[in-house]
Order: structure tokens, then C-alpha cells, then sequence
């Protein structure tokens, strides 16, 4: 059974950091990227960082660039995202997910159930 399990999500004043994890397990990921999506209270889900298990591809949305980090470690199967310099705009929840090399982020194949961030003016 795949599971994709986050991590690390609170409550964290504005200018603060904040490092979430995602525990990848159930299969071999290496053919797969992982993703961090966000999605605020009435808004539309976005991805907001991805990354390829080699460490070699990585993708930022604008809005994140420059504060937050995404990276792997591969012996345990264990994505993060370091954000810093969090903003009130940064408030969502923020799932993990996983989708095979050469499909797209539209449809991915797997989902984690999503840890709160709540960032405070």
C-alpha cells in the first residue's frame, strides 16, 4: 500500500520557518517526482515546489522562490520543504504528492493527507 505521510506543519508568526516532510513508502519512487501542492481556504489547489529523487530538476512557483527549498533524501524515502521568510499568504494546506516521470502534475498518482500551515501577520 503506497502511502505519502507529511509532516511538520503548525502555527508559525510571519517571518518565521517553517520544514515539512513527506515519509514516501509502499513502493519503488525512483522512476517518480514528488511535489508539494498548497491549497487555501477557497482557492484552487497549487504547486508550489517539485523535484526529481536524483535531485537534479527542481521547480518553484513564483511566489515561493527564494524562500522555500525542496530536497530529497533518498535512504529514507523522505521529501522536505525548508520555507522561510513565511508570509500570511503562505496560510494553506500543503499535501505531497508523487506522479510517474513523463506525466504531468494535473493528475498525480499519488496524494499524502495534507498538513495545515497557518502563518500569522
Amino acid at each position: 500500500q503506497v502511502q505519502l505521510v507529511e509532516s511538520g506543519g503548525g502555527l508559525v508568526q510571519a517571518g518565521g520557518s517553517l520544514r515539512l516532510s513527506c515519509a514516501a513508502s509502499g513502493r519503488t519512487f525512483s522512476r517518480y517526482a514528488m511535489g508539494w501542492f498548497r491549497q487555501a481556504s477557497g482557492k484552487e489547489r497549487e504547486l508550489v515546489a517539485a523535484i526529481t529523487w536524483s535531485g537534479g530538476s527542481t521547480y518553484y512557483a513564483d511566489s515561493v522562490k527564494g524562500r522555500f527549498t525542496i530536497s530529497t533524501v533518498n535512504t529514507k524515502n523522505t521529501v522536505y520543504l525548508q520555507m522561510n521568510s513565511l508570509k500570511p499568504e503562505d496560510t494553506a494546506v500543503y499535501y505531497c504528492a508523487a506522479r510517474r516521470i513523463g506525466s504531468a502534475w494535473s493528475t498525480p498518482d499519488y496524494w499524502g493527507q495534507g498538513t495545515q500551515v497557518t502563518v500569522s501577520a
